[in-house]
């Protein structure tokens, strides 16, 4: 993954490592939760949904857009995650969340993450003069900034997004 002073400027190789943690979510999420969380993903990813969550035997779904940071970067490596969202594309609604990941090279595995409503991502994120909006959460366990009320643990995950799911 990139290591470039510059957060916001994308490697060759940050798509391939998106899509990665992105499936590893999906398979964390659908194994812990003994196959009652369900995962989709869309062929085409013009809307930023990159996993959609049921829960089994059920109807309503959760769409999720994943932004994933490597522990060998520069800001992951100095205590904090910096992700953005583009302003022009980004429709908040109740039924849509941003999940961000700290994902750990050497173990391939993430430990870390941040489930945060869209609706509420709004008012949360920094809205910058080029239209995006810029989220910048501490990894300190005794952290107590705005991003602390959405961060999760691995382990957490799978039964927040099936307290998100109700049941029909």
């Amino acid at each position: 993954m990139q290591d470039d002073e510059d957060w916001r400027a994308k490697s060759p190789d940050a798509s391939r490592i998106g899509t990665a943690v992105e499936y590893l979510v999906a398979a964390t999420c659908i194994l812990a939760s003994r196959g009652e969380l369900n995962v989709s993903t869309a062929l085409v990813d013009d809307e930023g949904v990159d996993l959609v969550f049921h829960r089994r035997g059920a109807s309503a779904t959760l769409a999720v857009q994943v932004k994933a940071r490597t522990t060998d970067t520069k800001v992951v490596r100095g205590g904090r995650f910096h992700a953005q969202v583009r302003g022009q594309t980004f429709r908040p609604r109740p039924d849509y969340y941003l999940l961000f990941v700290v994902a750990d090279v050497a173990t391939a595995m993430f430990e870390m993450v941040w489930l945060v409503p869209s609706v509420d991502y709004v008012n949360l994120a920094r809205h910058a003069p080029d239209g995006t909006l810029r989220m910048s959460a501490s990894l300190s366990a005794s952290t107590d900034d705005r991003w602390r009320p959405c961060r999760l643990g691995r382990a957490e995950l799978p039964g927040r997004l099936l307290e998100l799911l109700p049941t029909d």
